[in-house]
């Protein structure tokens, strides 16, 4: 709050927002006091199109499809009114339900429609039921187990770690203490309890707690300030600037990259479970370069997806930078994209370095010490892997 580059970026984001914050808020001329407008969203459905026409959108030469609307409001307390509107967002069908935006300006008492979104929970509705339901099925006892532990994860995002941030505590503390307790409760659900989940928890603990020290780092060392997207300086301005910014962001570091972290940890306890099963007499550095050479190929899948997934997700970002002569050095230097790019190189620092970690510890763990084992069988199982490793 104190640094001039946020009072610059905060200033910019305010003039940026004026169109979406003023038409909220309207000044009272008998008290002099300033009184937000009453809004209300509720759904309607679309009765009639009563014109559709092509236009040039206002400040632009781009064209677009503006439609007068004829809509009844379904709930809230005008249910049953026939309103009509002009949209120029959602190009709705006759039939569609969708939510409205109703505005009464408290200065003069002037009432506004206008499209606010899509009513989109019936598809929501359907492909969670799919999701649930293929999980199920394919996935059998394991599939619930994961599935509770995935309820047991947004459960603590949405009733321990949000409203401990917006109460005020800090967003990393915060945001540590739930990625240990969904890596603890979350893994003992999901495969039950015993040394081969203990050592995939002790590892991912472990790799967390490094993680995040690397990731405050990080942002220190690359003056970000949390206000890359508007979604920040809305949480800032909401909270009249109790909330800190650069802790969420961290905290986000911190649990964005959990659900790989996961899928790392316990791949690699696994396989050193496995790998000793099948080879009880095999010592222990062997196992460990056998389970590290899983965790190898894992690795380059991993950090692919990290990055993809970014780059899918900002693509319309992406598209509009490439279109202006602005060198690739300065837009990768916008906090925008430089918070994301940080994320993750810290976050594929952290799963890189999960693997040795984890497969470490479920050796020391798992690995029983060989006792009078056939010494023909542990030579010829030693000549094997020697073949093996020359080969590849």
């Amino acid at each position: 709050m104190k640094s001039k580059a946020f009072k610059g970026f905060l200033a910019i984001s305010i003039l940026l927002s004026a169109a979406w914050m003023v038409p909220h808020f309207a000044a009272a001329q008998e008290s002099g006091t300033v009184v937000p407008d009453t809004v209300e969203v509720v759904k309607a459905r679309v009765i009639d199109i009563q014109k559709e026409e092509e236009q040039v959108i206002p400040g632009t030469d781009t064209p677009g499809l503006f439609q007068t609307i004829e809509a009844e409001i379904l709930e809230g307390s005008q249910k049953g009114k026939i309103v009509t509107f002009t949209d120029d967002y959602l190009h709705l069908q006759k039939g569609d339900i969708f939510y409205l935006n109703h505005t009464v300006q408290t200065m003069d008492g002037i009432e506004t429609y206008a499209e606010m979104d899509a009513y989109r929970m019936p598809t929501i509705y359907l492909f969670g039921g799919m999701f649930v339901l293929l999980v199920l099925l394919i996935g059998g006892m394991q599939g619930l187990r994961g599935l509770a532990s995935l309820t047991g994860s947004l459960l603590l995002i949405f009733f321990v770690l949000i409203p401990g941030i917006i109460g005020g505590l800090s967003p990393v503390l915060v945001s540590v203490v739930v990625s240990a307790v969904i890596i603890i409760v979350g893994s003992y659900i999901t495969h039950g309890f015993n040394k081969t989940t203990s050592s995939a928890v002790v590892g991912m603990i472990i790799t967390v707690l490094f993680t995040g020290a690397l990731a405050y780092w990080a942002v220190h060392m690359g003056r970000l300030t949390g206000y890359g997207t508007d979604e920040s300086v809305y949480v800032t301005l909401n909270s009249r600037g109790k909330i800190d910014i650069l802790g969420v962001l961290l905290g986000g570091m911190m649990i964005g990259f959990l659900g790989i972290l996961y899928d790392v940890a316990i791949g690699q306890a696994i396989s050193v479970e496995e790998l000793h099963h099948i080879a009880p007499h095999v010592e222990k550095k062997r196992i460990y370069s056998r389970a590290l050479r899983i965790g190898r190929e894992h690795i380059g899948a991993l950090v692919n997806t990290l990055a993809i997934a970014y780059v899918g997700a900002s693509l319309p970002l992406l598209i509009v930078y490439a279109q202006s002569s602005t060198p690739i050095s300065q837009i990768a230097n916008r906090e925008v994209f430089a918070t994301e790019i940080i994320r993750t190189f810290v976050g594929s620092i952290g799963l890189v370095l999960a693997v040795p970690i984890t497969t470490f510890l479920a050796v020391m763990i798992l690995v029983k010490r060989r006792g009078a084992a056939d010494k023909e069988i542990i030579h010829e199982e030693r000549e094997a892997l020697k073949h093996y490793e020359h080969h590849h």
